[in-house]
């Protein structure tokens, strides 16, 4: 991972133009390609980036990053106050609670019951991580489908980040999304339904409850 601190005007044109005017900032730049702009605030959030597949090009105090979408984002460094690279190595990935690996295997164990698919594969390598669960539709489309305890902003723009990552397979495309929780936050649902993804609120005792009818011996 790269870390630039800079004192930089950023100008992203694509979908819609923005502008950020100079200021000291973070520039990060992942093994993958992403390249993120951030503050000294506002959390975890960057206040803009490119998602790799991307394309850097640093020129004369301007990097300029492209994608196969037409997206530019153009970073003019004014000045650089500190810029280091450090080799962080794979990441084992997210390790889930208790509660949200238990809900994961009661759908997969569950999947045509509960959520009207049929599962292919559970934990599905991607090259950013894996998918929850892999199912196909009643229709036979590949469903990538994110299991949450509580469903938020975060979870749908994960599950996006996956489509887009599966959607580049020949095989397997179109995949939709499904994101699946305990109770879905009103800002996840608008989000998800702006980006096709459906979610899906289930009741975790029941699915217990169907668990334990399972194991019954008599």
């Amino acid at each position: 991972m790269r870390l630039v601190i800079a004192h930089c005007s950023v100008q992203y044109t694509g979908r819609l133009s923005a502008q950020l005017p100079p200021a000291t900032r973070l520039v990060m730049v992942k093994a993958d390609g992403c390249v993120a702009v951030h503050a000294d605030g506002g959390a975890y959030k960057p206040l803009n980036w490119m998602n790799a597949p991307n394309r850097l090009v640093e020129a004369d105090g301007v990097w300029i990053v492209t994608n196969p979408k037409g997206e530019i984002l153009t970073i003019t460094m004014e000045e650089v106050i500190s810029d280091t690279a450090w080799e962080m190595g794979p990441d084992p990935g997210l390790q889930k609670d208790g509660v949200e690996a238990h809900l994961q295997a009661l759908l997969a164990a569950h999947c045509d019951q509960h959520l009207g698919l049929r599962l292919v594969r559970r934990e599905y390598p991607t090259d950013i991580g894996p998918v929850d669960l892999l199912c196909k539709g009643p229709d036979g489309v590949t469903i990538a489908v994110e299991v949450k305890r509580r469903g938020d902003i975060d979870g749908v723009e994960q599950l996006g980040r996956y489509l887009e990552f599966l959607n580049r397979d020949p095989l397997l495309r179109p995949v939709r999304g499904m994101l699946v929780a305990q109770s879905v936050r009103p800002q996840a649902r608008v989000l998800a339904t702006d980006r096709g993804i459906r979610w899906i609120e289930v009741d975790y005792d029941l699915l217990r409850g169907a668990e334990s009818r399972d194991l019954r011996l008599f």
